[in-house]
């Protein structure tokens, strides 16, 4: 056994003396690792997925995809059955993840970030503000009949990954606090967003779901009162309130929201420091490796314990959605833009019912409207001295924040298929999501090259 370990203690050598095998192994595993942790990259990977969408929808295979998506797909345990389509599937349960990493990032701001106090949070509140109701009076303006004022909201909301995704690709010169404005408008669109899905696109409520969506919570509490921090053994809490959220007529994703915002700011107390502890286990474990009898319970006691230290050493709420960000990022999002971004342009007759106006009131509202409202409504603050620019931050930087914002995509969509049961006007809302996020995204860029050229002639 002290071989075994003393080998197991050794066991590193150069990289030129690895196997072939090795070497290609680790290069791809670091490759992966760096993109992963790359912001544009997610945003890549998230338009590939919407064109495989829109060129399989408008290919002779178009109804495979309409066919695959629809396809029924049944959880029965016991008595108990659910079934419902696989595209429900994705956008009622699979996106819960998003939303829950959502709620996580709002819970950090207001915990310790943009949103902690009034002072950090006026501006980005009040750009946010303009953000959303220029571009709803805008939309509004072109569809006052009924049945397409519904889609008032799809042009509110704009896309964290694909905005921030598109700034990085301006690279390092673009000042740190334009980022942070942005992301903070971004999380307090994302929090309008939710609350317009929870008054104003979900169903009558059913007060008996209110009941699961109670021992759901009470469930949550009582495992970080017992101190449970395994993100797994969530997972039966988070099923029985998203369950009663789904059962009460609300849109189901909002329990990802409820369980982001109780999660944890503060990581559990343990009885040592967890670099103490790190420490006390790493000589231990030395010690074992000079032993003649090595002890394999208190090995693997040791390395328990390190692991235990090294996830206490930063509180649940940034720990998880760090975990999650690469599965929201690679999966869930394009997973969603496959399953919603297939437009089939033959399917759209833009000369009836609407769809032109519902198409040209998403397009203004968000290429126009977000950069007009967002601007406007911080000069104003700023000129009525409500609150000022973080250093930094000039107006050139305020417009591309804007341009960005337009960027509407996941969360657009999302609210689209909320707003409209007519094929038509979804389909002609979700085209004109698609060209204004395209249309806001060259903007954005075309702006901030200027922006940054100026920024470094200065």
């Amino acid at each position: 056994m002290h071989l075994v370990f003393d080998a197991f203690m050794k066991n590193h050598t150069s990289p030129n003396t690895l196997p072939l095998g090795h070497r290609i192994n680790q290069s791809v595993s670091n490759l992966v690792s760096r993109l992963v942790h790359i912001e544009a990259f997610g945003g890549v990977v998230l338009i590939l997925a919407a064109v495989v969408a829109l060129i399989w929808a408008n290919s002779p295979y178009a109804h495979g995809y309409h066919n695959f998506w629809g396809q029924t797909v049944a959880f029965q345990l016991g008595d108990f059955a659910m079934s419902n389509s696989l595209h429900f599937w994705v956008n009622d349960a699979l996106m819960t993840v998003f939303f829950l990493v959502v709620g996580m990032e709002i819970r950090r701001e207001i915990h310790d970030g943009a949103l902690s106090d009034f002072r950090k949070a006026s501006l980005p509140l009040v750009a946010a503000a303009g953000g959303v109701t220029i571009p709803a009076l805008i939309y509004m303006a072109l569809n006052m009949d009924p049945t397409l004022s519904s889609g008032w909201a799809v042009p509110t909301a704009t896309d964290i990954a694909f905005a921030v995704g598109v700034l990085a690709l301006l690279g390092k010169s673009i000042p740190s606090n334009v980022r942070i404005l942005l992301l903070a408008v971004a999380i307090i669109d994302d929090i309008v967003a939710v609350l317009i899905i929870a008054f104003f696109y979900s169903g009558g409520l059913d007060y008996s779901g209110f009941w699961y969506v109670l021992l759901g919570v009470v469930m949550v509490i009582a495992w970080q009162r017992l101190g449970i921090a395994s993100a797994y053994a969530y997972i039966i809490p988070g099923a029985v309130l998203w369950f009663g959220v789904f059962k009460t007529g609300a849109h189901p994703t909002l329990a990802g929201v409820a369980l982001g915002l109780m999660t944890p700011v503060y990581a559990r107390p343990l009885l040592e420091d967890p670099l103490t502890q790190v420490e006390k286990n790493m000589h231990r474990i030395r010690e074992q490796s000079k032993s003649p009898e090595t002890d394999e319970m208190v090995l693997l006691e040791s390395i328990e314990n390190i692991r235990e230290a090294q996830r206490e050493m930063l509180p649940p709420v940034a720990r998880v959605q760090m975990q999650l960000h690469p599965w929201v990022s690679f999966i869930v999002m394009p997973v969603f833009a496959l399953a919603n971004a297939g437009v089939s342009f033959q399917g759209i007759d833009l000369s009836s019912g609407g769809a032109q106006t519902v198409m040209l009131g998403v397009i203004l509202a968000l290429v126009v409207g977000k950069p007009l409202g967002i601007f406007a409504a911080c000069r104003l603050a700023v000129a009525l001295r409500i609150c000022q620019l973080p250093e930094g931050v000039s107006w050139s930087g305020v417009l591309l924040i804007g341009l960005l914002a337009g960027i509407g995509f996941t969360m657009s969509i999302f609210i689209g298929t909320l707003a409209f049961s007519d094929e038509a006007l979804l389909g002609a809302a979700k085209l004109g999501v698609l060209s204004a996020s395209l249309t806001a995204a060259i903007a954005g860029l075309s702006w901030g090259v200027l922006y940054t050229r100026r920024l470094r002639n200065n």
